[in-house]
């Protein structure tokens, strides 16, 4: 009963979220919800601990099928006439420099290992990234924070950065690959196109690294 309680509140939270992102288009739905969802909580005071236990295996399982669901729209892309040799350039300096530099800036700030660690799965989305995490032995909650602030971080300046870019190929690749699922979300409200571009680019991203990262840290370890 208490899973079905908690996921009624996750459903109105976001139901509300969508219509206030229509007023305010600029704050991503992912923000709302999670906004809404504390003052419902609140409201209802109904602890933290308690809600996130009944949804966390819930929604955690469904995240997985969502992701692989974004392969669809794949099919419906035209592949004739995509630049493959620019765009596979792009995706594999995107890969590299989305790992390598989130952790060199934790090696700066001197973080313990595993943190560092973490932060090489900054770039893909979360069912990727908890199974990278498990191949190099990182913390997976640790994992997850980062990977979520990557995504909230990323969809909310992405209205801000790519304010004067009109290409939508140029926009949805730039959210798939900077803020993962979240960005790939914001690029489906914007449009298809944008859309389609950036599932390509977060799946590609995720496939890309999860092969390279786990070896090359094998390796030099």
């Amino acid at each position: 009963m208490m899973i079905l309680y908690s996921f009624t509140i996750t459903c109105i939270a976001y139901w509300v979220a969508t219509l206030v992102n229509k007023r305010f288009p600029k704050i991503p739905v992912i923000i709302l919800s999670m906004v809404f969802v504390l003052i419902l909580l609140w409201l209802l005071k109904l602890p933290y601990d308690t809600y996130a236990a009944n949804t966390e295996d819930l929604f955690g399982h469904l995240l997985g099928y969502v992701t692989v669901a974004l392969a669809v729209p794949l099919a419906t892309m035209r592949y004739d006439d995509l630049a493959l040799k620019p765009l596979t350039a792009i995706l594999a300096f995107a890969s590299f420099t989305a790992v390598t530099l989130p952790m060199l800036l934790a090696y700066l700030f001197q973080l313990s290992e595993s943190t560092i660690l973490s932060f090489s799965t900054r770039s893909v989305t979360t069912p990727i990234a908890l199974n990278i995490a498990n191949l190099i032995h990182a913390p997976v909650s640790t994992v997850s924070l980062v990977v979520v602030l990557s995504g909230l971080i990323g969809g909310g300046l992405s209205s801000l950065v790519l304010r004067k870019i009109d290409d939508d190929r140029a926009v949805g690749l730039a959210l798939g690959l900077a803020a993962h699922a979240i960005g790939t979300v914001q690029a489906w409200q914007r449009s298809p196109v944008a859309g389609r571009y950036a599932a390509f680019g977060m799946a590609m991203n995720g496939v890309i690294t999860a092969i390279w990262l786990p070896i090359v840290l094998y390796i030099i370890r």
